[in-house]
């Protein structure tokens, strides 16, 4: 069989052959199949997850449980992008994660966004007479120590979940049907895996996807997942740990200000916490026409660059 090679891909069958065709577009292979052939890794590689947990020590406390099951789930994804990523004569920096970027300004420049736009929300909600900042519920070293346990463990929920929904799959779907269809189609998917929160309402399930679309903007407008991956971290440590309210229907244990929402679902999101307010969907908004007007668009990663 004649092939000839991409400078972007693996080779792909000379055109002419109709059984080729099927697998191979005029470069490389289809994206259907090449997303078909990650899944099956990943769903593999869960099952081989699922068997090593149950062979783990099993820890009573669920927050250290939560935190091994997400360390593992990006390990899961990491590995089947690897493979990936060998298959398509790429790298993992191809798909959005660089990982000497790690850290860089584009991280820090997400986390203070997301700390200044949820001291906003909770600002306006305090004006709105729903919301109060409470006292400082912790003192002396447990600060310290409570702040950056919350801070390495939202830095893993952020990895995971960004790598995830915004890595290969929305890379790879872009190639198909261009990047915004692909981040409206697996925005709604990471919105609808709030679905298990406690106390989780429509409202909430659709901030969750429209902030699942704006991590994609923050991803096309700086060039990798880095700001993305900072606001998400940022956004749910100042949640839980700075002010101490509710983060997707959880209130944890060890928060710096005692937060407390108080009168209309609608404004303060119920037991969901603010991803349930309206205000939020405001903030979003603002957010989206914020970056839009003031952040150039960046070199994309090389498996988003063509649509």
């Amino acid at each position: 069989m004649q092939t000839r090679t991409n400078s972007e891909g693996p080779t792909a069958p000379a055109r002419g052959q109709p059984s080729s065709r099927m697998f191979y577009g005029p470069l490389e292979l289809r994206v259907g199949w090449r997303l078909l052939i990650f899944v099956v890794i990943v769903l593999s590689l869960m099952f081989a997850k699922a068997a090593l947990i149950r062979n783990l020590p099993h820890s009573s406390d669920q927050a250290i449980s939560y935190l091994v099951d997400k360390i593992l789930k990006f390990a899961v994804i990491l590995l089947a992008t690897w493979i990936m990523a060998r298959i398509e004569a790429r790298t993992i920096a191809d798909y959005g994660l660089p990982w000497r970027k790690m850290f860089g300004h584009r991280f820090w420049k997400g986390a203070a966004m997301a700390f200044l736009g949820l001291t906003a929300f909770l600002t306006l909600s305090y004006f709105f007479g729903v919301f109060r900042f409470g006292e400082i519920a912790l003192r002396g070293n447990e600060i310290w120590k409570w702040g950056a346990l919350y801070g390495v463990g939202f830095f893993v929920v952020a990895l995971e979940e960004e790598f995830h929904y915004r890595g290969y799959q929305l890379s790879t779907l872009t190639k198909g049907i261009g990047f915004w269809p692909a981040a409206i189609v697996l925005s709604a998917v990471f919105g609808f895996s709030h679905l298990g929160n406690s106390g989780e309402n429509w409202l909430g399930i659709f901030n969750a996807s429209a902030g699942g679309l704006l991590f994609c903007l923050l991803l096309r407008r700086s060039g990798d997942l880095w700001m993305p991956i900072g606001f998400h971290a940022s956004w749910d440590w100042t949640q839980t740990y700075f002010y101490g309210v509710p983060d997707s229907g959880h209130v944890l244990p060890g928060h710096l200000l005692a937060g407390n929402f108080f009168g209309s679902r609608w404004l303060t999101g119920g037991t969901v916490g603010p991803e349930g307010s309206v205000l939020l969907t405001l903030l979003v908004i603002l957010f989206w026409l914020g970056i839009s007007a003031g952040m150039p668009k960046a070199q994309y990663p090389v498996g988003m660059a063509s649509k």
